[in-house]
């Protein structure tokens, strides 16, 4: 057997034992992306399920700082066998931030290696069995989504956007992107929708409201929800404090919680458990 005929054989055994795989990413940067990442493989370990956390932003890797684990390295346990960094007892994260000498190192590499990474994140990672693996990719639609669609099949995808209408024109290409490569949309997330003034509560459209929800109807994709600017968001991924966590009563983090509350009450038809 040759070694790409191995390498493809431990990529479907790991995979058999991921149930349902979902991809965030974006058309454009600065949309809060990996923060949508991180909440959502939180919250969906708070309800029990078995999760996997996978940043392929293979040069801006910010989980582990927004998480509370830069600078921890991965173990292994013999050839081809890398151990996920344990953040909770049903939780995992793999990034590349595991393997740099330095946060501040930067990462030049072409196409091809990045790929390569990819593969090895998913084929020699012991993830185990998992209810959920949720990949964040690096925005736009490159190399890392494309090697993740190529990769990992029956995957499902969730698109964040913001109010604005350039974020939104980058999302339709997203979509595009999404269809092109059958990737299932689960739907669009409208992030940074609102903000309530915390002098006086009133509501305030920092960026607009409603552009998410209807691209999503325009573009006949399922819309998720909208979660609302919270600066203690900022505040929480800067002091690697998870928010959802550190703030379970703001109505950002319920927002979260009503978001996987859809993805998972549309599982039947959106997911299927490979056999």
């Amino acid at each position: 057997m040759s070694g790409d005929d191995k390498e493809k054989k431990r990529l479907e055994e790991k995979l058999s034992k991921i149930k349902r795989r979902l991809l965030v990413f974006s058309g454009k940067g600065g949309v809060g992306k990996s923060t949508v990442s991180a909440n959502l493989a939180l919250a969906l370990a708070r309800k029990g399920m078995q999760v996997g956390l996978l940043d392929v932003d293979i040069h801006g890797p910010n989980l582990a700082m927004m998480l509370g684990v830069e600078g921890k390295r991965l173990a292994s346990v013999g050839e081809d066998a890398i151990i996920p960094y344990p953040l909770t007892g049903n939780l995992k994260l793999v990034s590349m931030s595991f393997l740099l000498e330095s946060p501040d190192k930067a990462i030049i590499w072409r196409g091809p290696l990045k790929m390569r990474v990819i593969q090895q994140f998913l084929a020699d990672v012991q993830w185990g069995k998992l209810d959920w693996l949720i990949i964040d990719s690096p925005p736009g639609t490159g190399d890392e989504p494309l090697s993740v669609a190529q990769l990992v099949p029956a995957t499902g995808a969730v698109i964040v956007t913001t109010p604005q209408e350039v974020s939104l024109l980058d999302s339709k290409k997203a979509v595009s992107f999404a269809r092109i490569l059958n990737l299932r949309i689960v739907g669009f997330i409208e992030n940074m929708s609102g903000m309530k003034c915390p002098h006086c509560g009133e509501k305030i459209d920092l960026f607009g409201e409603g552009g998410g929800e209807r691209a999503a109807k325009e573009l006949g994709v399922p819309f998720l929800g909208r979660i609302p600017v919270d600066p203690r968001i900022v505040k929480s991924g800067d002091d690697g404090k998870p928010f959802i966590l550190s703030e379970p009563d703001s109505d950002a983090a319920k927002a979260f919680e009503q978001i996987v509350e859809k993805i998972i009450g549309g599982q039947a038809s959106t997911f299927e458990p490979l056999p």
